[in-house]
């Protein structure tokens, strides 16, 4: 008897324009008809491309999904410089060569220094969040659809700080732009909380759940989770320059609460392997992980905020090759053992 597809749930990191390389992970995992993605939590660009993802699946299977995931960032790579307000970039072409040169030398570049002395609030009647247009163009109708893998969307309460995972009906335009709103570049976004009845203002889901596992361990998901990581963990040199230094302090805050997570469950599974934690409700989460860390370290905050399609191109690729790689390596374990080692995330 031939046994169907190795169901797996996804969780899509957020960094801005590196997310392409989740795109490429993603394209390579719908070629593969051994695999079905069941359910995805993402954060920020992983939860445009969880949008996008699911909503190709429910309406025409992988190649449908594979299809809007390109489309998608072919609109993302036309956006350009998400760091200024369009009606600015009429006025500063001229600046934009001395950009490079500046942020060697400076603490700020001049564009992101403009985000430091200007609120996207004082933008007044011009102010629209660049991304916009991109995600109101999907059809939440199928990002909501009850049929196709379950889709959890991470943002930031502004208010408590607190996280607030959106799924279901729930999910729409407004809470993708929430969970990529990054407060210096983007105004809140605001959305009705059901309990209170309050409209609540929503930052970058990155800020408390990059993205957020737990979700995925419902009974009705699968074992395996695929964290898919475009921010790297590890550097090997220390941050000299000032925006080596700003690089590294976002890197190791939007990675924080991921680790968090990781922590919980290797100390949950060491207790459930010594016989101390035991019951029928446990469930045994099998992790793995896809991500280029040699890639990413030659990136910085400047390419997440300013793609180019020949970036996004080459990230998509390096992302097809790192999954193909893994689905190589790790396709006998899918279902059966954790490939990814809980014991770095320690140290």
């Amino acid at each position: 008897m031939m046994s169907g597809p190795v169901r797996i749930n996804v969780a899509l990191q957020g960094g801005g324009a590196h997310g392409a390389y989740t795109w490429g992970v993603l394209d390579r995992l719908l070629e593969d008809q051994g695999i079905e993605i069941a359910g995805i939590s993402g954060t920020s660009a992983g939860a445009l491309n969880g949008a996008a993802l699911k909503a190709g699946l429910v309406t025409g299977g992988r190649d449908r999904a594979r299809e809007l995931l390109e489309w998608v960032w072919t609109q993302v790579g036309a956006v350009g410089d998400m760091r200024i307000a369009a009606w600015m970039a009429a006025i500063l072409p001229a600046a934009l060569p001395l950009r490079r040169l500046a942020e060697g030398y400076a603490a700020l570049s001049p564009l992101d220094l403009m985000t430091r002395i200007f609120s996207p609030y004082a933008y007044g009647p011009f102010y629209r969040n660049p991304l916009e247009r991109v995600v109101q163009q999907l059809d939440f109708r199928d990002v909501c659809a009850d049929c196709g893998p379950k889709l959890f969307i991470c943002a930031t309460n502004v208010r408590t700080g607190k996280l607030r995972v959106f799924s279901g009906n729930e999910l729409s335009s407004d809470v993708v732009l929430a969970s990529a709103c990054l407060p210096t570049l983007f105004q809140a976004v605001e959305i009705n909380d059901p309990v209170t009845g309050l409209n609540e203002a929503y930052w970058d889901g990155g800020y408390s759940a990059n993205p957020a596992l737990f979700p995925l361990f419902a009974p009705d998901l699968p074992d395996d989770i695929v964290v898919i990581n475009i921010n790297p963990w590890r550097r090997e040199a220390l941050p000299i320059s000032p925006q080596e230094i700003l690089n590294r302090i976002n890197e190791i805050s939007f990675n924080s609460s991921l680790l968090r997570e990781l922590r919980t469950i290797a100390f949950v599974k060491k207790m459930m392997a010594d016989g101390s934690l035991a019951g029928d409700g446990i469930k045994n989460l099998l992790l793995h992980m896809i991500s280029d860390d040699v890639m990413m370290t030659g990136l910085s905050s400047v390419t997440k905020l300013a793609p180019t399609p020949i970036l996004l191109h080459q990230l998509k690729e390096a992302g097809r090759t790192a999954a193909d790689s893994f689905l190589r390596d790790n396709r006998r374990h899918l279902g059966k053992l954790s490939t990814m080692n809980l014991g770095h995330v320690d140290k």
